[in-house]
């Protein structure tokens, strides 16, 4: 069917982002997989391409644009070459509501144009050892003390966490207040007391720099506060999470996509018995399926994208879109690994990296069986 989800303008500026991602990325990445990390440098080179920020108003440096079409070419085109190394899509998807939309005018001048120019990269601290989908289970506490917030406690899993230098830190400002006891706040790279652990060893995404985070009285001040008082936190995380499922569920669908068309052609190729495999009943069944089922998810998700740029995507919308897609992937890659037969096993081959990669996506972003507690809620039962 056709695809109606993009105006002309967002078709060039995927061009832009293909040729950048052609020139600075893929010829490197295989190298940055074995480095565990990408280099800073390419932040800037895509900041200077206007890749960051679209939200961020024109006075900050960025294009004042309210379109997660935008987003959504970024995270298509860089699943599309398996650059999974790329913190772009957390930067872009996750953090830009919190800087754009909870800052005040003073930490707007004060983060904004580094962060359009990707000369400021970001990331959010959520997850504890003790604390991953039950938010109000973490530990980290931030006192007030004058102008400050004394923070202490640990945090594990952080994408950008060795790159990062502004970390949105989810910590207890009141431990006994429960979900209003939860306060959102900056922690800049360089503060005493914020460390950061080893750069933690992944099943996949060797590329990007997963990292603990450690806090030990690092005293932040009371003006990189998120929103305008303490206890906020909580109804902030929720309010931003669709929009972060839904960037999931659009990398998804994208990985999906790329394999299955790489092992279409794979199959009308490879010879077993005299006949390439794609004349077998059951690769042509394996195919059809799969080729069926991703293009309904991409028109769900297309259909939430449009929902998110009017206001529209509930929690329970966003969840479904997660669950099902990122499954979908997982499925995907892993029977179209099966269609490679051993070459699928060779990390030489994108089939075998996509499969390694994937198997996070039904964790990340709230676990499938979460999803799944959020729309069975809905019914009311």
């Amino acid at each position: 069917m056709q695809r109606d989800l993009f105006e002309e303008e967002h078709q060039l500026f995927r061009e832009t982002v293909r040729e950048f991602l052609a020139r600075e990325v893929a010829p490197h990445h295989d190298q940055w997989e074995k480095d565990g990390i990408v280099p800073r440098e390419v932040w800037k080179k895509a900041g200077e391409l206007g890749m960051f920020g679209f939200g961020v108003p024109e006075e900050f440096g960025g294009a004042g644009i309210t379109d997660f079409r935008y987003n959504t070419v970024i995270d298509e085109e860089v699943m599309g070459i398996g650059a999974t190394g790329l913190g772009f899509s957390l930067h872009n998807d996750i953090m830009a509501p919190y800087f754009v939309d909870l800052t005040n005018d003073e930490q707007k001048a004060r983060w904004l144009p580094g962060f359009a120019s990707g000369e400021l990269i970001t990331a959010v601290a959520m997850t504890e050892p003790g604390a991953g989908s039950d938010l109000q289970g973490i530990r980290t506490t931030a006192v007030r003390e004058g102008d400050h917030y004394v923070v202490n406690g640990q945090k594990t899993f952080i994408t950008n966490g060795i790159n990062s230098d502004l970390v949105v830190v989810v910590a207890k400002t009141d431990p006994t207040a429960g979900a209003r006891g939860t306060s959102l706040l900056v922690v800049e790279r360089g503060m005493e007391g914020f460390g950061r652990g080893r750069n933690l060893d992944k099943v996949g995404m060797h590329a990007q720099d997963t990292a603990e985070l450690f806090f030990e009285n690092v005293r932040v001040p009371a003006a990189n506060l998120l929103g305008d008082q303490e206890g906020q936190g909580f109804f902030q995380l929720m309010r931003n999470l669709p929009q972060e499922r839904l960037s999931i569920a659009v990398m998804a669908v994208a990985v999906a996509e790329t394999v299955l068309r790489a092992t279409i052609e794979y199959c009308r190729s490879r010879k077993a018995f005299g006949s390439n495999i794609g004349s077998f009943q059951n690769t042509r069944f394996v195919l059809a399926e799969l080729d069926t089922e991703v293009e309904i998810a991409r028109h769900y998700v297309d259909k939430c994208v449009l929902a998110l740029n009017a206001g529209e995507l509930s929690a329970v919308d966003a969840a479904k879109a997660k669950w099902w897609t990122t499954e979908l992937q997982t499925k995907t890659v892993d029977r179209c690994l099966q269609l490679h037969g051993g070459y699928g096993y060779m990390l030489e081959y994108p089939v075998a990296k996509a499969w390694v990669d994937s198997r996070v996506q039904t964790i990340y972003g709230g676990t499938t069986e979460i999803m799944k507690e959020i729309i069975g809620r809905s019914f009311g039962f």
